[in-house]
């Protein structure tokens, strides 16, 4: 299913970058679930600009494509690029140039609470990974479920 952005949208996320690469740090909310169950919708992620050869293989890096910007874990790197994958996506994104990279989390916050983030998911988190890879079903049920789980306060 494809979305539609609203213009703005994709303006915000322009301004994003740009305050990334002049200042060196950033906050953002995920709004997308992609990296499910790693990263969550509403989750902030506190972002460091880093170049390519500061990313390693198993980092959360964030980059620009489109106007859009994606938070994914390196899965392989070579000097001028970088290969990403959202944890809960069935293929890899294409290869990040330099151009397109701009930080990589340093810190994930969850309800105001900063959780661990693991360079490489133990195996309960790559089983769950899997089963949302299979069906988007899991992925949306299981964020509406942490969603209710947050408004309770739990």
């Amino acid at each position: 299913m494809e979305t539609l952005f609203d213009p703005r949208d994709l303006s915000k996320n322009e301004l994003a970058a740009e305050a990334l690469r002049s200042f060196g740090a950033l906050r953002l909310r995920v709004t997308g679930s992609s990296m499910l169950p790693a990263i969550r919708p509403d989750d902030v992620l506190l972002l460091r600009h880093c170049g390519i050869g500061e990313a390693s293989r198993g980092d959360i890096v964030l980059f620009i494509r489109h106007r859009r910007l994606f938070a994914h874990r390196v899965i392989s790197r070579s000097d001028a690029r970088l290969v990403t994958q959202g944890d809960g996506m069935v293929e890899p994104d294409l290869p990040v140039t330099a151009n397109q990279l701009l930080g990589k989390v340093v810190r994930v916050m969850r309800r105001g609470k900063t959780i661990r983030h693991e360079s490489k998911p133990g195996l309960p988190a790559r089983m769950v990974a899997v089963l949302f890879r299979r069906s988007a079903s899991a992925g949306r049920l299981f964020t509406r479920l942490q969603g209710l789980r947050g408004r309770a306060g739990l």
